[in-house]
């Protein structure tokens, strides 16, 4: 299911942080509870899972024959994992999903005399790491199939950014950063791959990359 990992997760911590509470104040602990927020660190677990969850629902409704899609899967000898896996005619497309307000948007810095680097802004928020991530996930995706015939795209998918009428989407350093529903109509665009090698592919995965 996607979402799963991020909501057991937040679950865990939330566990915790009663017991911790409770265990310190046995007769306040409840009202200390009921009157107190949680950590912004045990929050973002379940913002995070609500923004899985989204995508995977968009994502299932353009499953069929052609487009295979896997969530949450876990990465072997890696306390990460990956959000949502598709295989369809055009390849295979790892998505990390993000629940960010703001606008996404490319940024330059560099130039004539200085090195160019590239920088993925949400509103004002520096989210270039998220960047670097996606690169490194589709290389384990890369690696796991060892097939060089198979393009493998990296996807940065925001839920519920900010984003203008009309384009928004864009690419940056071989990422594409978009939301959820242009996202389904990449992955069903036609491509080279057919219905059997779309199935081969997606058991290779599966079996790479477990359920989380």
């Amino acid at each position: 299911m996607a979402g799963s990992s991020a909501r057991r997760e937040h679950e865990r911590r939330v566990a915790q942080r009663e017991e911790r509470v409770r265990s310190r104040h046995p007769r306040l602990g409840g009202l200390l509870l009921a009157i107190s927020e949680e950590p912004q660190s045990t929050k973002a677990w379940a913002t995070g899972a609500v923004g899985e969850e989204r995508l995977g629902r968009r994502l299932d409704a353009t499953a069929g024959h052609l487009v295979r899609v896997m969530h949450d899967r876990g990465i072997p000898r890696s306390r990460a994992n990956l959000d949502h896996l598709v295989v369809c005619a055009s390849g295979v497309f790892v998505v990390d999903a993000k629940r960010y307000q703001g606008r996404p948007h490319h940024v330059v810095d560099g130039g004539l005399f200085t090195p160019r680097v590239d920088k993925l802004l949400v509103g004002r928020r520096d989210c270039t790491r998220l960047v670097d991530a996606g690169l490194k996930q589709a290389d384990l995706v890369r690696g796991a199939l060892a097939d060089d015939t198979v393009e493998v795209h990296s996807v940065l998918c925001f839920v519920e950014a900010d984003w203008p009428l009309f384009g928004g989407d864009f690419v940056i350093r071989d990422v594409t950063v978009t939301w959820p529903k242009k996202l389904a109509t990449i992955i069903s665009r036609p491509g080279p791959l057919t219905e059997e090698q779309i199935a081969v592919i997606h058991r290779r995965l599966a079996a790479a990359f477990p359920p989380a």
